[in-house]
């Protein structure tokens, strides 16, 4: 089975995507290196970028579309307000993203997502919530207890795995893997190093390889996001290497 290999356009750094011009000029290194989709982040949109003209460039070139928004699902122990949510649906429509990416945020013992649910669909975009970094939503028993109360109450929310941001809330991702397999649509594929007591990511090459073992309790057919650094004096070329590398393990 060919798997759908995305790449993360953060994996270029901040700094290289604003000195190539913006997320519109890695579409062709992307295209070049055989991958199947790219993850567009709200973050590094440039202030004359229209999501409508990188759509239009990812179809001509037969890329599919994540959204990514550095935003979180709840929000003062609240549910996001609808207004937000909806206009990242929005903007993710604009793109004909297969996923809209959000963190968890901090949510209440109770709470009522109907006015959610309600925004979820009506739009063919799948939410994904992600485990982040932070305290709030990098530990394993709140978004356990979240993923429960989805599948109990079927609500049309998955996640996106990431690999190795268990580590900075000091999270074992091999634990997480098999508590959360049945309920991810997307993988952020990642490896992490700690350097002078902080998480650094790091390109899988340069790994202990325990980001393999992971990977193989997660589902096999679901979207494999590239979140680690990609960086050389030939980006098509490394790019190619990891995509070919993801789409044979």
């Amino acid at each position: 089975m060919s798997k759908d290999i995305i790449v993360v356009t953060a994996a270029y750094s901040t700094q290289a995507v604003k000195q190539l011009g913006g997320q519109q000029a890695l579409l062709n290194i992307i295209q070049g290196a055989s991958a199947d989709g790219v993850e567009i982040r709200q973050e590094l949109l440039l202030p004359n970028d229209r999501l409508a003209d990188i759509s239009n460039q990812l179809k001509s070139r037969q890329l599919t579309a994540v959204y990514s928004v550095p935003d979180t699902l709840f929000q003062q122990r609240e549910p996001i307000i609808i207004s937000k949510l909806q206009g990242y649906f929005d903007e993710a429509k604009q793109l004909n993203a297969r996923f809209l990416k959000l963190s968890l945020g901090e949510p209440p013992e109770n709470y009522d997502l109907s006015e959610v649910i309600n925004v979820i669909n009506r739009y063919t975009t799948q939410l994904v919530i992600e485990n982040d970094q932070t305290e709030a939503g990098g530990h394993i028993a709140p978004l356990e207890r979240f993923f429960m109360g989805v599948a109990a109450q079927n609500i049309p929310i998955k996640m996106a795995f990431d690999m190795a941001n268990w580590y900075w809330q000091h999270e074992d991702p091999l634990k997480a893997a098999h508590i959360f397999t049945k309920q991810v649509a997307y993988i952020h594929v990642k490896a992490c190093q700690l350097r002078t007591d902080k998480h650094v990511a790091v390109a899988l090459d340069d790994s202990d390889g325990s980001w393999e073992e992971v990977l193989q309790i997660l589902p096999n057919n679901v979207p494999r996001g590239i979140e680690f650094p990609l960086e050389g004096h030939d980006l098509r070329a490394i790019t190619e290497h990891y995509v070919s590398l993801l789409k044979g393990v």
